[in-house]
């Protein structure tokens, strides 16, 4: 993960699988004969508000949301070919699972458009399908703030992007 980041309050940051979310604070909690900064972390998809340890921030996968030049590329790849992926939905479930908890945009947008055209073919397995969902929702989320544009509009680029071929 490289050097640990350092957010402020009121900036906005993507937390893999959980979305994306804004600093609130940053405090400190006393634990054991030491006090350790926290950042506090609400998440407005799940309304909910989550502490994470500064030092952990990195480890855990939390970045800053994307640039609008890094949005459009990961939009773009939305509509570009790619590798068939395998039949085993298991198989398949895992391996991006493995991606979503990477959580770079690139790869939250390579989910979207491998699920969204295998369930052109088949229908997915509930999970796989929770999957999908879950990635859109956080592909929708980051590149609305990075782009500038209500969900809505960004939901319809996406699906624009998709029925290319």
């Amino acid at each position: 993960m490289g050097k640990a980041k350092s957010f402020q309050v009121d900036q906005k940051v993507v937390y893999p699988s959980q979305g994306v979310g804004v600093i609130k604070s940053i405090v400190q909690k006393k634990f054991k004969d030491s006090k350790i900064p926290y950042y506090v972390i609400y998440l407005e998809v799940t309304d909910m508000t989550i502490m994470v340890p500064v030092d952990k921030a990195a480890g855990l996968g939390i970045r800053p949301t994307v640039s609008r030049d890094e949005a459009s590329k990961a939009l773009e790849l939305i509509s570009e070919d790619y590798e068939p992926i395998p039949s085993d939905w298991k198989m398949r479930y895992q391996m991006n699972l493995d991606l979503l908890k990477k959580g770079s945009i690139r790869d939250i947008a390579a989910i979207v458009r491998s699920l969204y055209h295998r369930s052109k073919v088949k229908e997915l397995p509930i999970l796989e399908r929770k999957l999908y969902d879950s990635a859109l929702k956080l592909l929708e989320d980051e590149l609305a703030i990075s782009l500038r544009k209500s969900k809505d509009e960004v939901e319809s680029m996406i699906f624009a992007r998709l029925e290319l071929e």
